[in-house]
């Protein structure tokens, strides 16, 4: 293979059908689905595992989709986002792409990621949840919001605002343990409803060890997005075809799921007639 350098792309994907983002024994992931298009275009071998350089700036959990997932590896020129769509199944689509160095790394080299979570809350207060946010602001070990040992310290930033009946949550760090999203959603959630008072965050936030019934257990991945990753220096490129082909198909996604939530609201609304 001639011509190879290292490239990074954005990949954006439906979670919900994969078991996460790594690869793992006996179910599809994200990667797998990667791998299997490189693996159709030659791009990798069949003896293969991944190419030189494979990495991704994020493990997303089962059920967790991505809009700026970001995925690097050595590849040939012609390997465009257009063209790894091409084997690539509808629920997983690149749309940017970007040279990098010979040494870049997808998951060392990202400086700050940001995760949007989409809560339905339709009663809950925003500014309490507002308030929860703001006590989570800042460097903390959160060594009670992830089954993670190490890595527990985060400075954080994040932001809140309502759509409908959703309260939208913006985290962003450098890097996110395992589960810290969800479970920081939780804790704004039971705040933001009144189940908690600012207090639990106060003792989540503390050096002891709060597990049980007290602990805080992680929110459904199927409303996570990791939204954006960022690398000083990299310059993205968007290709517009595969641009347009993403569009359609989550805009096609988008409406059939909305077809479906209309069809259970009236099954729900009418059962009881």
């Amino acid at each position: 293979m001639t011509d190879v350098s290292r490239r990074a792309f954005r990949i954006a994907y439906d979670g919900r059908p994969f078991h996460g983002f790594q690869r793992q024994p006996d179910v599809g992931t994200v990667s797998d689905a990667i791998l299997d298009a490189l693996r159709a275009l030659d791009v990798l071998g069949d003896a293969d595992d991944v190419p030189p350089g494979y990495a991704a700036a994020g493990r997303t959990d089962a059920g967790v989709s991505a809009l700026a997932q970001t995925v690097a590896f050595d590849c040939p020129e012609w390997l465009t986002p257009a063209a790894l769509n091409s084997e690539l199944p509808a629920d997983v689509r690149a749309w940017a792409s970007a040279d990098a160095f010979a040494d870049f790394h997808a998951t060392h080299h990202a400086v700050a990621r940001e995760y949007t979570y989409h809560l339905h809350a339709p009663d809950a207060s925003l500014s309490r949840a507002t308030e929860a946010l703001d006590a989570l602001d800042g460097e903390h070990d959160f060594h009670n919001f992830t089954p993670d040992e190490t890595g527990t310290v985060r400075d954080l930033s994040g932001d809140i605002h309502r759509d409908s009946d959703f309260l939208v949550v913006t985290l962003r760090a450098d890097g996110f343990p395992r589960q810290f999203v969800r479970r920081a959603v939780t804790v704004v959630d039971a705040v933001a409803s009144g189940a908690a008072g600012l207090d639990r965050i106060d003792r989540l936030l503390g050096g002891d060890p709060v597990e049980g019934p007290g602990g805080l257990a992680p929110a459904t991945p199927e409303a996570l997005v990791l939204t954006a990753v960022e690398y000083p220096g990299l310059a993205f490129e968007r290709d517009e075809s595969a641009l347009a082909s993403a569009r359609e198909i989550f805009e096609t996604k988008a409406i059939d799921h909305r077809t479906n939530a209309r069809v259970a609201s009236t099954i729900a609304g009418g059962i009881d007639r």
